[in-house]
């Protein structure tokens, strides 16, 4: 597949103040993204699962109000009741990696987001925020010409109490030179503890999943720039990792990727949710047929606790509630399995030791805390975030309504 007009997000890591440069091919623009460094310590990892929690009840509540459905993988009553949902006291973290440069407003103003696949709006911290938007670029919609409010409060409610509120604007954002009008933008007067500067290093949030699971009740930045037309590939994808880490706009990046690409068709519109053949490790096959969602926003990826523990009784694993947070596990760390694997469309597609291993539970620890672990959320589903997508170049095609992976080049 040849893409003529793609516009393509390109980084070196933490490299965030680099100015636009052409690329070396007609018709690419390279913008600057980065990935936040990893913070050490196992009660990072703990807090991440909790806020992943968080973040798809939240999401699932907001899917069953824009669509007066529920989600089919929300909780039944019955089985939320037998699984006990307040067990896990919740973070307000949204641990989402990958950040870079947007423009919103005219004349334009340059924000950093986190590009985060698991949700669909566009947040940023406004001129008249009072709490946590300290050291953040700001959003203020009165030196916009083409700003206009709509009156409609927003709020984003965390586990610990605290939230995220403002006004929805209608305002003009470019992202890699696209242009979208009227595009919503959630201008916050409030930010929550989670995305404070210490925590949360770029200025605001870029959701790039479907319009019903937006608060707002509006389509993504993305699905805006499909419906006026400005891309002719509806297409976005990711290469991340260590360095090389980019975000194509538009098309995909050939040179990115060797061989073909595999495709799963999106089973339920509202996240990118895809069925996934199967979770293997040692050829052995852990489960099959299951449900997932790609969210580059999500580090880890998680399971429901039953098939999580089946595959780490398969990969000689530890149960390590008790020390890394309930449902992660260790591996000993001369022991980290080389042959775990995800497969989509009937490809297999390894997941690298490096990416698996979140490394040790404690300092001189001969122990490993591995990068699959258990939640229960709603109906039996998995969420497959960074720790799977670093290992392959990801396509999220809204035109075709599929995810399709790649191997690296």
């Amino acid at each position: 597949m040849k893409f003529t007009s793609a516009f393509v997000l390109a980084a070196l890591p933490y490299l965030v103040n680099a100015a636009p440069s052409p690329a070396s091919q007609a018709g690419r623009l390279e913008i600057p993204i980065s990935k936040r460094a990893q913070p050490q310590g196992v009660s990072f990892w703990a807090e991440h699962v909790n806020s992943v929690k968080n973040k798809y009840l939240r999401n699932f509540a907001v899917y069953e109000r824009n669509t007066g459905s529920k989600h089919p993988l929300a909780a039944s009553p019955a089985r939320a009741s037998r699984r006990g949902d307040g067990a896990v006291q919740l973070t307000d973290s949204d641990e989402t990696l990958w950040y870079g440069k947007i423009a919103v407003g005219t004349p334009p103003k340059t924000f950093t987001v986190d590009f985060d696949t698991g949700s669909s709006d566009l947040v940023l911290p406004g001129a008249d925020c009072t709490a946590n938007c300290e050291g953040h670029a700001l959003y203020d919609p009165s030196r916009s010409s083409t700003s206009e409010t709509t009156n409609q409060p927003f709020k984003l409610s965390y586990g610990d109490g605290s939230s995220v509120q403002g006004t929805v604007y209608l305002d003009t954002v470019a992202l890699a030179g696209f242009q979208a009008t009227d595009q919503s933008v959630g201008d916050s007067s409030q930010y929550s503890d989670g995305f404070a500067l210490s925590r949360f290093p770029s200025d605001g949030l870029m959701g790039m999943a479907f319009k019903q699971i937006s608060e707002f009740n509006a389509s993504p930045v993305f699905q805006t720039l499909v419906e006026e037309g400005m891309v002719s590939d509806p297409v976005f994808a990711f290469r991340l990792g260590t360095s090389g880490s980019k975000l194509d706009v538009g098309g995909i990046d050939q040179a990115s990727l060797k061989g073909d690409i595999s495709y799963t068709d999106v089973t339920q519109e509202g996240f990118w949710q895809v069925k996934t053949d199967a979770l293997m490790v040692g050829g052995q096959t852990t489960s099959s047929n299951f449900d997932a969602i790609i969210d580059s926003g999500t580090t880890l990826i998680v399971g429901p606790t039953a098939d999580v523990a089946k595959f780490y009784e398969a990969a000689g694993g530890t149960d390590a509630s008790q020390t890394a947070g309930p449902g992660m596990y260790t591996v000993p760390c001369d022991k980290i399995p080389s042959d775990i694997s995800l497969t989509f469309g009937g490809r297999e597609f390894p997941i690298s030791p490096d990416t698996f291993n979140l490394g040790p539970v404690s300092e001189g620890s001969n122990d490993c805390v591995g990068g699959i672990t258990g939640q229960d959320i709603g109906e039996p589903f998995w969420i497959v975030g960074d720790v799977f997508m670093c290992n392959v170049y990801t396509i999220f095609d809204v035109g075709e309504t599929r995810v399709g992976f790649a191997n690296l080049a």
